[in-house]
């Protein structure tokens, strides 16, 4: 049985393409004690990699600070490029609750963090989502904006002092975004052509902020070495806005331009519930539930003491 309470974490790196820096990064959580890593997930275009690791309060915050100290040894953005927006060596590290935790523990978690971080590694931390301190933090992509290479202007502004850290951008590491959310599903759809434009438009449409899809955040990237451009999507709430939803808005404008789905992927790890919500949509199963699938019942049957 898991511990509880139980509390995943999903720090993002920027590197997707140093696979020594990756293996090395990854066996800082693989080792540490008392937490589980589930998933490493490494993308060439966005240099990106996304881990995810889950355990007890104490021992996920441990193994977050020990994942930041290795990025700052192992990261330097002042030679980093990708087509990710990025402001950090370890760009964002969110707390998830899950059995048995509160989203007040994961706030209380990234304070702590977020406080050591910025003490000891001499690194601005702010903090975002249900974790910030000011209702225009709790936006990422509103903390990030200007990137690693603007943040020593932008640390001087009056609004933009960190919550935790010096007052002055780290010279490699930059600034760390530190957070407490919900599960969130990261989708990228892959279009059959290299037109950026498109794919800005499609994203620029389906994202909530532009009047789209609930709960949708969307941009659009050029992936070079494919010859494609991608549709890149944080989904915050799949209840709201499933994967099938989002798939079949962007196949339509994708269609109405002429041109068709080359692929889609799922970044890190998902929840159950939001695949089984795809297959209900696509194959009208109208009565499919958690219960149906043969794991689950497994799971139920033969990890109960």
């Amino acid at each position: 049985m898991p511990p509880h309470p139980l509390i995943e974490c999903v720090p993002n790196l920027s590197d997707g393409r140093n696979s020594t820096n990756i293996e090395k990064l990854a066996q800082v959580i693989e080792q540490h004690d008392g937490v589980a890593l589930l998933n490493v997930d490494s993308d060439f275009d966005h240099h990106r990699t996304v881990i995810t690791f889950a355990g007890t309060p104490e021992a996920v915050g441990e193994a977050a600070f020990q994942l930041t100290q290795a990025a700052v040894e192992c990261i330097d953005l002042n030679t980093h490029q990708g087509v990710h927006p990025r402001m950090g060596a370890l760009d964002v590290l969110p707390f998830v609750p899950l059995d048995g935790a509160t989203m007040e523990d994961c706030i209380q978690l990234a304070n702590q963090v977020g406080k050591r971080i910025g003490a000891s590694l001499k690194i601005p931390v702010y903090l975002y989502e249900a974790a910030a301190t000011k209702p225009e933090r709790q936006n990422l992509a509103h903390i990030r904006q200007g990137q690693f290479e603007q943040f020593s202007e932008k640390l001087q502004e009056t609004e933009w002092q960190p919550d935790y850290g010096p007052t002055q951008r780290h010279p490699t590491a930059g600034v760390l975004a530190v957070g407490a959310r919900q599960p969130l599903i990261a989708f990228n759809v892959n279009l059959n052509t290299n037109d950026l434009e498109l794919a800005k438009e499609i994203a620029k449409q389906i994202r909530h902020s532009n009047g789209g899809l609930p709960h949708v955040k969307a941009l659009g990237f050029p992936l070079l070495h494919r010859g494609l451009v991608q549709v890149s999507m944080n989904m915050t709430n799949y209840h709201s806005t499933s994967l099938f939803q989002v798939f079949e808005s962007i196949e339509k404008l994708a269609a109405d331009a002429g041109v068709t789905i080359a692929e889609s992927e799922i970044v890190g790890l998902t929840p159950r519930q939001a695949l089984l919500d795809v297959g209900k949509s696509y194959l009208k199963l109208a009565t499919l539930t958690d219960s149906q699938v043969l794991e689950t019942r497994i799971e139920e049957v033969f990890d109960h003491d």
